[in-house]
């Protein structure tokens, strides 16, 4: 070899050498200022999401490793939902990561997430280009509604050539202590590298309007590393500079059912008891039929209860879950958010009471409080419940686009109604624990509750998710409809779907 060549390739390692020293200084630095965070991001309550995507052997573990070593672990936590157990695929495709979300003041990193699971089914074939078009959007859906939310999202993508990881993966292959940690996933994935690539860069280019996408080289660890860290600490030093994040109202055109203001109802239907106990024998036998249907194909039911203090609605759920076997169902009562719930996206709590498929749950209150109790008492700011429209809207319409049955009952009665009710449980020992003081105070609220009630059923009562209005004047009545309108729903369902 010349003199010259040496003394080229000399100087070209010490160049290289100088520029890796410079990178792993700034590293330390920004991991110390991440450091230096914690403390802020936990006393502003600033919940982060980083999702970490990238090739198989692109070393998305070691890049997360590296985000964390100067985290305290208590302020984090790491999560692989993209294995999702057998269990867990019987729920909607974002339960596994909506679940996960964060609680304010905290980091949650994914290794990997709905990206490779959306890609990944797709090539593979497991789910139709229709559903995968329907879960591009649940995404995009997902992922604004926690930025507007106040939820700081970063989507990492970590990049190698095609060669570089036949590379990598050869070489684990190739030895005992790490060749389980290639899966024949991983293999397909090395071999079908222009048809993953597409499936990526397409996926990308598709979601990364509301939160953009950043590739990092994976080729260069230490450069990835620092990247990664410069574009958190980057991120969270303005969020927290600017404060939390409130989205504007974003409409999207969902096909609404036009509904009666309450009002306008009449509330004068009625049955005898011999009509009552004849029709509540036949309808509950029926149901307890259909609950057979539903579970051997595997087709979710949700039940949503709303409706004003003493209309009912314990009385109705009773008298649907009756028939229904006890192994196959669940009533949650939902009351006001504990702590841990507060201190995450609204809808959350929801996500985590989901039922799997075949099974039935009904929802004693719901989602809906988001724009009647949490607008009407000030619990969230105006912007928060405007935006909550359309938001439900689009929760309910991945509920269906998973092959789920919602149907949502509005329990109505006139004020005198209820005023009797409450006179009665306050005379009767053994019903007065009903009646609180809260009560009262929402029935001085009546005309407000109302004009919020008739906005709530003239926004989110869709095509796929409709609210029905029960005139609950006669609970006999209010019951024998409900049970009516749950059967019709569930048999065209049966029908609808193979064996």
């Amino acid at each position: 070899m010349k003199k010259e060549d040496k003394e080229a390739k000399k100087i070209k390692k010490e160049a290289k050498d100088a520029e890796t020293e410079q990178l792993k200084a700034e590293v330390k630095a920004l991991r110390e200022k991440l450091m230096g965070m914690q403390q802020t991001v936990r006393e502003q309550g600033l919940p982060i999401l980083v999702l970490v995507e990238g090739w198989a052997a692109a070393g998305k573990g070691s890049l997360i490793n590296e985000l964390i070593s100067e985290i305290d672990p208590r302020n984090y936590n790491v999560v692989s939902p993209v294995i999702t157990p057998e269990a867990e695929a019987r729920y909607p495709f974002l339960y596994p990561y909506a679940r996960a979300i964060p609680e304010n003041g905290k980091i949650m990193f994914y290794d990997s997430g709905w990206m490779e699971d959306c890609v990944r089914k797709f090539l593979h074939r497991d789910i139709t280009k229709e559903e995968y078009k329907k879960r591009v959007r649940a995404v995009c859906e997902f992922e604004r509604q926690l930025r507007d939310g106040g939820y700081l999202v970063l989507k990492l993508f970590v990049d190698i050539s095609e060669k570089e990881q036949r590379k990598r993966i050869t070489a684990l292959r190739e030895n005992f202590e790490t060749e389980w940690r290639v899966s024949p996933e991983d293999l397909w994935q090395m071999r079908e590298y222009k048809l993953f690539k597409d499936g990526y860069e397409s996926f990308m280019e598709k979601t990364g309007k509301t939160v953009p996408w950043h590739v990092l080289d994976g080729s260069r660890r230490t450069l990835a590393a620092r990247d990664a860290l410069k574009l958190l600490v980057g991120q969270i030093d303005k969020a927290l500079e600017e404060g939390r994040y409130v989205g504007e109202p974003f409409k999207e055109s969902f096909p609404l059912i036009k509904m009666p203001k309450l009002a306008a109802v009449d509330l004068s239907p009625s049955l005898t008891d011999e009509e009552y106990r004849k029709e509540l024998k036949k309808l509950q036998k029926r149901l307890g039929e259909l609950h057979n249907v539903i579970y051997r194909k595997k087709i979710p039911v949700i039940l949503c209860y709303e409706g004003w203090d003493a209309a009912g609605k314990g009385g109705n759920i009773r008298r649907i879950a009756r028939p229904l076997d006890p192994r196959g169902f669940d009533v949650m009562p939902i009351a006001s958010p504990e702590p841990h719930e507060k201190n995450r996206q609204y809808l959350w709590r929801f996500w985590t009471r989901l039922p799997r498929s075949g099974h039935v749950c009904i929802f004693d209150r719901t989602w809906y409080g988001r724009v009647m109790v949490e607008r009407l008492e000030g619990f969230c700011e105006e912007a928060d419940w405007k935006r909550a429209y359309n938001e439900i809207n689009e929760f309910e319409r991945q509920l269906t686009d998973w092959g789920a049955v919602v149907l949502k009952f509005w329990i109505h009665i006139d004020q005198d109604t209820q005023l009797q009710r409450f006179t009665d449980r306050q005379n009767t020992p053994e019903k007065a624990w009903k009646l609180t003081e809260e009560d009262w105070r929402n029935r001085e609220k009546w005309p407000q509750y109302e004009e919020a009630i008739d906005e709530m059923l003239e926004k989110t009562s869709t095509e796929n998710a409709p609210w029905f209005i029960i005139e609950s004047n006669d609970k006999k009545y209010a019951r024998i409809k409900a049970l009516r309108i749950v059967i019709d729903a569930l048999e065209k369902a049966c029908e609808e779907r193979l064996a």
